[in-house]
């Protein structure tokens, strides 16, 4: 593991961004760990971030002036505002390298401080045993196993459902 670097930037995402998110978006490892299809228009991205509300928190990881990551706090409403669903992914060519866990680390002290988000959920495919190591070691703990939940590469694949309780 290259461990990371001190000139990774980790900065609120902007509509300038989206041609860079957009094929990050669409890199083969970042797409397999998430529920987007294949042959997105990057267009899509483009309006997606043109959408975000004051209740969503979006960030990106910059090394080098390239974005290598991108993450999200994305809160729930009403009687579920105390409550927010995670995602996360880092470029194909930058992992292990720390990136994930600084993004994460930036967002649950952004929950933690100034958000007051007490719960962080998320779902990770279960043979993602990197990424479940790290949302571990950052206090996330399963609350399940939801079966067949999403089709990718021809099979249906089972998830872990995981959240982060404000400690």
């Amino acid at each position: 593991m290259t461990p990371i670097q001190p000139e990774l930037l980790i900065r609120a995402a902007s509509a300038d961004d989206w041609e860079a998110l957009a094929a990050l978006r669409d890199l083969p490892g970042v797409r397999r760990g998430t529920l987007r299809l294949p042959f997105a228009p990057p267009e899509q991205t483009r309006k997606w971030l043109e959408n975000l509300t004051e209740t969503d928190m979006v960030i990106v990881a910059e090394l080098e002036g390239r974005i290598v990551g991108l993450a999200g706090l994305h809160r729930h409403r009403g009687r579920r505002q105390h409550a927010a669903d995670l995602g996360m992914s880092v470029h194909d060519d930058y992992r292990r390298r720390g990136i994930g866990r600084a993004l994460l680390n930036a967002l649950i002290d952004a929950a933690d401080r100034w958000l007051g988000i007490s719960r962080i959920e998320l779902t990770v495919f279960t043979d993602n045993e990197a990424a479940i190591a790290l949302y571990r070691q950052a206090g996330f703990e399963t609350e399940g196993l939801l079966k067949s939940y999403a089709l990718r590469d021809g099979a249906l694949a089972d998830v872990l459902a995981m959240a982060r309780l404000h400690p």
